[in-house]
């Protein structure tokens, strides 16, 4: 934990902050369709940057070709997947703690989504209520699949920065991966990983001096 930083804005990442990790859908996958442990987790890991899913990310394939390419780099690896039954499970719950942290940062810092995300198909109508509730939120929402670059390259952090006009190292960062908040954390920023919710608002609390839940 920081403490005594002038903070200007506060980022935060979607899936395993705002809302239920993916890797969590990864394993209850690998579970019912006999995958090895880590499965998916060591697909999505190698050839990190120009793999089916950070192309995806970056809106380089659609959803059919990314299905496509994902499956035949799981038969590569050894394992058997359907892409589109793994990506029914990856619409994690809401974290809605999270969600009103955020609410209460909004009345006094600015507020940044910094996503890695692709072009689903569409989501129920309810889950687009929630989600458009949340998004409202923020300031600025940077998107992989809107701007062509992903978490990690900094020019990610960079862009988020220049439309919230603020400085790296006067704003707060939370993610759930190491890797993503290791760049950040490079230009300046305070970052927070997000292991258990709790103790990242605790965290968050302390940086702040101000309470979120």
């Amino acid at each position: 934990m920081t403490a005594g930083v002038d903070v200007d804005a506060v980022l935060f990442d979607f899936g395993g902050v705002l809302a239920e990790s993916p890797f969590q859908a990864f394993s209850r996958y690998e579970e019912e369709h006999g995958l090895a442990p880590g499965f998916l987790r060591s697909l999505n890991a190698t050839n990190h940057d120009d793999n089916a899913w950070a192309r995806l990310e970056r809106n380089e394939l659609d959803f059919d070709a990314f299905c496509d390419a994902y499956e035949a780099e799981a038969a590569a690896a050894g394992g058997t997947l359907q892409a589109r039954q793994l990506f029914a499970m990856l619409v994690g719950d809401i974290r809605w703690e999270m969600v009103e942290a955020v609410r209460r940062c909004r009345s006094q810092f600015k507020t940044g989504l910094l996503t890695n995300n692709f072009v689903r198909p569409s989501a129920g109508d309810g889950q687009a209520t929630d989600l458009a509730h949340v998004f409202d939120l923020f300031d600025v929402i940077v998107a992989s699949a809107e701007v062509g670059i992903r978490k990690p390259d900094p020019r990610f952090y960079e862009l988020a920065c220049r439309q919230l006009d603020v400085r790296p190292e006067r704003a707060v960062f939370l993610d759930d991966l190491g890797v993503n908040l290791k760049p950040a954390r490079a230009m300046g920023m305070v970052t927070i990983k997000v292991e258990d919710p709790a103790v990242a608002l605790g965290e968050l609390e302390g940086v702040l001096g101000m309470a979120l839940r």
